[in-house]
């Protein structure tokens, strides 16, 4: 994902659209400032904001993140070299942690959003959690990771899945200091 494609996407969208940023803040909840901070910088928001930022706009979320119109199947090749996009956590960088690789970026017209994670050990500062429409599937290929889900708390290992409504505020964090890798599908509904 290039620099500062999500914001370009998002200003031209709106532009298309004739939303103004107050409009979009409002359809949002999120600030002006808000989606300032967005369009401007260097890396790409977390899910919570993109997905309200979508609905706002009505669009997919994976319009922000397609890198082409394939209409057909995609076929992502292990082989393959892809940069991953580093999401920050509303508006901070307090999840950084988490490199995302699209496994689907070329697929036009998705509802899903499959993702390889990197999950780094989290820095010393305190993570925030994040709650969008949706649901989420994550499978664990490697390490363990602690999942926060509302008032929960689950550790879910090597082969160990989850799946949850993305609504209820949540994080996943890397679990003994050691990095760890999981397949996440996200879907968000139009």
């Amino acid at each position: 994902m290039n620099k500062n494609s999500v914001g370009e996407k998002i200003s031209f969208l709106c532009a298309d659209k004739n939303i103004s940023k107050d409009q979009l803040a409002e359809r949002s909840g999120l600030t002006v400032e808000q989606i300032e901070l967005i369009e401007n910088s260097d890396t790409v928001p977390s899910l919570s904001p993109l997905i309200k930022i979508a609905r706002a706009i009505g669009v997919r979320l994976g319009t922000f993140l397609d890198d082409s119109d394939e209409l057909g199947p995609v076929i992502h090749r292990q082989t393959e070299s892809h940069q991953p996009a580093s999401f920050s956590s509303q508006l901070s960088s307090a999840n950084s942690h988490l490199d995302f690789f699209s496994l689907a970026a070329s697929k036009t017209g998705r509802h899903m959003e499959p993702f390889l994670i990197d999950i780094k050990p989290s820095p010393t500062h305190q993570p925030i959690l994040s709650s969008h429409e949706g649901e989420e599937f994550i499978f664990v290929l490697q390490g363990a990771v602690k999942i926060n889900y509302g008032n929960e708390i689950h550790f879910l290992n090597q082969g160990d899945s989850i799946y949850y409504d993305s609504i209820v505020d949540h994080l996943v964090s890397a679990l003994n200091g050691e990095p760890a890798q999981i397949l996440a599908v996200v879907y968000t509904p139009l």
